[in-house]
């Protein structure tokens, strides 16, 4: 059995954002076992798993990751969609744009602690379109 769907997660404002049950809300039924892979069809946002407990993940990952990729760096050529723009490119590129996460149980198989993460790298990044196909 293979599946596939498309939705749009809800317009989010910059940061990192526990969008788990968002995604599992939106998926098309799990088989008993198989694979679910997440793609985000975006160039400035992008999906990873990490920490769903202590909210300070998401701070400290925002922190990091604006450390990490300044704006308004006098080398960027691409600037004329404002100062987040070529920064949230990059910040994409580190993140990734797809997550691949087994099915177990008619179930996502994650671990106690971990959630899926939209990581919206713009101020205004609007909704944004993710792809998941379930293959089992």
């Amino acid at each position: 059995m293979t599946a596939q769907k498309e939705f749009t997660l809800t317009p989010r404002r910059r940061g990192f954002h526990l969008v788990t049950e968002e995604i599992i809300r939106n998926l098309p039924p799990l088989p008993p076992a198989g694979i679910l892979h997440l793609f985000i069809k975006h160039t400035s946002a992008g999906l990873t798993i990490n920490e769903n407990a202590d909210p300070d993940v998401q701070t400290d990952m925002e922190a990091i990751f604006n450390r990490l990729v300044k704006e308004r760096e006098p080398y960027y050529q691409h600037t004329c969609e404002g100062d987040d723009d070529m920064p949230a490119h990059a910040k994409a590129t580190l993140s990734g744009t797809s997550l691949t996460i087994p099915i177990t149980n008619g179930r996502l198989n994650m671990g106690t602690w971990q959630g899926i993460y939209l990581c919206e790298f713009r101020n205004r990044g609007g909704g944004r379109r993710i792809v998941a196909t379930v293959i089992g």
